[in-house]
């Protein structure tokens, strides 16, 4: 059920979002957006729209992101044109062609088409992906899953993902086999296997965040040896999503190799800060103040450190950006 506030809170939201005061913090604009997130209306999307202007690509990226989890036909328009603009960051554009892929509108099978022959490797992989998984959507399979929904419904994971799981792990493991060591040495090889579609690797990739054992949580960082950005990426934000500190040395292994892509070092940084285990908390205040860092990636950490202090903090919502978010502590 979506949330109401009244008009001149979501003016209030908006202003934070887009920054028109000019001095917003960063991660107190990342609150409002999630915020905006939670609302699920038009009005909600239209703002979030505006805030492509932005010059932070991080910031992009996230409002893409937020898009496609809404999940309405509405932000097409805005997806596509951030899609087709190749002089935006690739990070940005490869997220509005996974939010086209999560709104999974048959419409935008032609588009994604169209840039799965884009220049850049990670937007290529993203349309291909994201193809596949609005196909999927309308399979037989994909019809037979979503009707076998309802409000009594209580899923493992509240994001709509760029890819199902493995056939039998799309709702986690239903019997004690699905988590036996036998089926996540499987699992693991279909995901570290490059002669595979990406969207069945994508598929084992989410499977084994399904299971969510210590030895899936070893078997999804083999990942990080692939050679795709977007892949890697996708593995640390599932580390973000199972909040399991046994993945926490591999995610900062991630996080302070400077020859690691961007997009993959910022999506390690946030999951860092929802784990917010004592021990990462150094490492994100360092790489935030490191004047030579890519600004994608001090950035995330600023943002990452919001996340931990909410984390350790007692606060029940993140997104609460009509309330007071406490500052990061830079020191």
């Amino acid at each position: 059920m979506a949330v109401v506030i009244s008009p001149t809170e979501l003016q209030a939201l908006e202003d934070c979002l887009l920054n028109k005061n000019g001095d917003v913090a960063l991660h107190t604009r990342f609150r409002a957006l999630f915020t905006l997130k939670s609302l699920k209306s038009e009005e909600a999307v239209q703002i979030i729209a505006k805030g492509f202007k932005d010059e932070s690509a991080l910031l992009k990226h996230e409002l893409a992101y937020c898009l496609g989890q809404i999940k309405k036909t509405s932000a097409l328009p805005a997806l596509e044109s951030v899609l087709r603009d190749t002089s935006e960051d690739p990070m940005v554009r490869h997220e509005a062609a996974e939010a086209m892929g999560a709104i999974s509108d048959l419409s935008s099978v032609p588009v994604l088409k169209e840039f799965a022959k884009d220049s850049e490797r990670s937007v290529r992989e993203t349309c291909e992906i994201a193809v596949d998984k609005i196909e999927w959507d309308n399979s037989e399979e994909g019809k037979k899953h979503y009707a076998s929904l309802n409000e009594e419904t209580i899923p493992l994971y509240t994001s709509i993902d760029p890819a199902p799981a493995t056939s039998g792990l799309l709702q986690g493991p239903s019997k004690e086999e699905d988590k036996s060591a036998e089926n996540v040495e499987r699992l693991r090889k279909e995901l570290i296997d490059t002669n595979l579609p990406l969207f069945k690797r994508y598929r084992a990739m989410f499977a084994l965040r399904n299971i969510g054992t210590p030895a899936a949580v070893d078997a999804l960082a083999s990942g990080f040896s692939d050679d795709s950005a977007l892949f890697k990426h996708e593995i640390a934000f599932i580390f973000g999503q199972l909040l399991d500190p046994h993945s926490v040395p591999s995610l900062l292994k991630v996080l302070e190799d400077k020859n690691e892509s961007d997009m993959v070092r910022h999506e390690a940084a946030e999951a860092l800060g929802g784990i917010a285990t004592p021990e990462v908390l150094p490492h994100l205040r360092l790489w935030m103040n490191k004047e030579d860092a890519p600004r994608v990636v001090r950035e995330s950490c600023q943002v990452a450190i919001d996340m931990w202090e909410h984390e350790n903090s007692g606060e029940f919502q993140y997104a609460n950006a009509l309330g007071n978010a406490a500052p990061v502590t830079v020191a």
